[in-house]
């Protein structure tokens, strides 16, 4: 048990995925006197670290995912991670549980294929033209009917893993590859995707609460390998930009339903805007929002999905991200260049505390704030350059 005891009827957060973003959303919680059971595939997963109570488990197998919830009887079942039996949430929905924002959303946004079949053929809003493949072979004549460059992912992948730009039909076989092996699941089909020449993408933040439907500034960001490694708030995009894209993220935040927060990703072309993906939950580019608004994405997240009031989200000052990821594996590493990093005016550092590192894994973020975002993301460039992650045993 993490601190001090709660009260019997205490409400109960089980997050299924206790990563960065989890963690986050277990400490909010935990500040509005709710109980909190974290659950991962890994052991001292970072929301693990936070919880009143962990377990550590396969989200896939039904027989586990059971168990837990049978044990526990949380008020609230909040999935974090794509890889999750939805099957067993809608289940326990019927059985009267809470599934946040709901087990049909859950479900559908999951994968790409449910959620762009949604925005495209029911809702009829602007995405780039796209297909699934089963195989190599229909890969190959998606490629060919799409044409290049294109975009091929996992329909099931988590922070942009698998996902590559296929840039001529000679690599398409090599994008098979990076898809299967980095999709979550057991699902071995691949979406392909028209590149869309956008200006900008962006996310915005959508929340739906008991007071209706608001929106965060937009963010902006920048993705490498299709992980995000910079994020500042606010986007500078035109005014009729941006209602056109609070009119697409409530068109399909309304159809999933629920409360509680969505990031809903968008690319801007001078003549339109693309709708993208949509996860119901916290976004990884809205970390920036725990430097730029009074709420942040994850307490927005807690008290919507709580049933409390949420009238208006504010931005007292413009901030940027930029990601702390690893270069090589280690199971004993240390992090080096903090001091400097902190002298950096108006900065923060957040070190997620991830047993491992891995390439590519993200470790933790710089969080700058300033009167520009022009300054804050130099300042947050800066800060992360004197940080460096030591394996131990190299040392």
């Amino acid at each position: 048990m993490f601190g001090a005891p709660l009260k019997e009827d205490a409400k109960k957060i089980m997050i299924l995925g206790a990563g960065e973003l989890g963690k986050e959303v277990i400490i909010e919680a935990q500040r509005l006197g709710v109980e909190t059971i974290a659950v991962d595939q890994y052991e001292d997963a970072p929301g693990m670290q936070v919880a009143h109570k962990f377990y550590t488990i396969n989200m896939l197998s039904k027989k586990e995912l059971q168990g837990v919830i049978e044990k526990e009887k949380p008020s609230y079942i909040v999935p974090e991670i794509e890889a999750i039996d939805t099957a067993t949430l809608k289940e326990y929905e019927e059985k009267g549980y809470t599934v946040i924002p709901a087990a049909f959303a859950t479900k559908l946004t999951m994968d790409r294929e449910g959620i762009r079949e949604l925005a495209c053929k029911e809702l009829n809003l602007p995405t780039a033209k796209y297909t699934f493949a089963n195989n190599i072979e229909e890969l190959k004549v998606a490629v060919e009917n799409i044409g290049t460059p294109c975009v091929i992912k996992p329909v099931m992948s988590s922070s942009g893993k698998g996902q590559s730009i296929c840039r001529s039909t000679m690599e398409f076989e090599s994008a098979w590859n990076e898809a299967i092996e980095s999709g979550r699941g057991k699902n071995s089909r691949v979406i392909v995707e028209e590149l869309i020449p956008f200006e900008a993408e962006i996310t915005l933040l959508t929340v739906r609460s008991v007071s209706g439907t608001a929106f965060c500034a937009p963010i902006g960001h920048v993705q490498k390998d299709g992980d995000y490694v910079e994020s500042w708030q606010p986007a500078d995009i035109a005014e009729e930009q941006l209602k056109e894209a609070e009119e697409i993220a409530k068109k399909i935040t309304d159809s999933l339903g629920g409360y509680g927060i969505f990031g809903v990703e968008l690319f801007i072309t001078p003549e339109r805007i693309f709708f993208n993906e949509v996860s119901p939950r916290p976004h990884d580019t809205g970390m920036v929002t725990m430097t730029t608004q009074d709420l942040s994405e994850f307490a927005l997240h807690v008290r919507a999905l709580l049933g409390f009031p949420i009238d208006d989200v504010h931005l007292v000052n413009s901030g940027a991200t930029r990601t702390i990821k690893a270069k090589n594996e280690s199971n004993a590493y240390q992090i080096s260049g903090m001091e400097k990093a902190l002298h950096v005016p108006r900065t923060q550092v957040r070190l997620f505390g991830k047993p491992t590192a891995k390439p590519g894994r993200r470790m933790g973020v710089v969080l700058s704030s300033a009167d520009t975002v022009e300054a804050a993301r130099k300042k947050a460039n800066e800060a992360v350059s004197y940080i460096n992650i030591i394996d131990n045993h190299s040392t």
